[in-house]
C-alpha cells in the first residue's frame, strides 16, 4: 500500500543521502520552494540521461518559476557524483539506496527487462508547492518532452 499522497495533500517529510554532502531534508524547503522530485531507473542509461540533460537545460527557467529539482535513483551517491559531472547538472540527485523514498512514493515496480521479470524505478515525477502539497504527478514517464510538460504545470501552480 502506497503512503503517497494524493494530489492536494501535503506530502509527508523524507530525509535521504544529497550529492550537496549532506542528508536533504524536505522540511527545508517548505515555505520557501517548489519542489520538482523526479524518480529515475538508474544513472548513466540512455533515458535517464536524456531526462537529466532535460531538466538540466530547463534549470534556469525552473528557478525562475519558484522551484528546485531534485533527481532520485537507487545508485550509490558515487555514481550520483559522476552522473551529475559527466552531464553537469546544475540541481542535485538523492541516493536512495534503501529504497524507504521510491516506496514512500510507490515507483517500485515489476518492469520486463529483455524477457526478464525485475523489479525497478518506474520513471515518475512528483511536483510538490512551497507548503508541501502535491500539486501534479506523472507515472510511467515517456521522456521526450517531459521537463516542459512539468515546467509548464510549474507555472499554473504559480500564478
Amino acid at each position: 500500500m502506497s503512503t503517497t499522497p494524493a494530489i492536494g495533500e501535503p506530502v509527508p517529510g523524507f530525509r535521504c543521502p544529497s550529492t550537496a554532502g549532506n542528508t536533504f531534508d524536505f522540511a527545508t524547503l517548505r515555505g520557501t520552494s517548489a519542489l520538482v522530485l523526479y524518480f529515475y531507473p538508474r544513472d548513466s542509461t540512455p533515458g535517464c540521461t536524456r531526462e537529466g540533460e532535460g531538466f538540466r537545460d530547463l534549470y534556469a527557467q525552473f528557478q525562475d518559476a519558484g522551484a528546485e529539482i531534485l533527481g532520485v535513483s537507487r545508485d550509490s551517491l558515487a555514481s550520483h557524483e559522476r552522473f551529475r559531472a559527466k552531464l553537469g547538472l546544475p540541481f542535485h540527485l538523492l541516493s536512495d539506496g534503501d529504497s524507504s523514498l521510491c516506496n514512500q512514493f510507490a515507483v517500485i515496480k515489476p518492469k520486463n527487462m529483455y524477457g526478464k521479470q525485475v523489479v525497478g524505478i518506474e520513471r515518475s515525477t512528483f511536483l510538490i508547492d512551497r507548503e508541501g502539497v502535491l500539486r501534479s504527478e506523472w507515472r510511467k514517464v515517456k521522456v521526450p518532452g517531459h521537463p516542459e510538460a512539468v515546467l509548464e504545470a510549474l507555472k499554473q501552480i504559480q500564478q
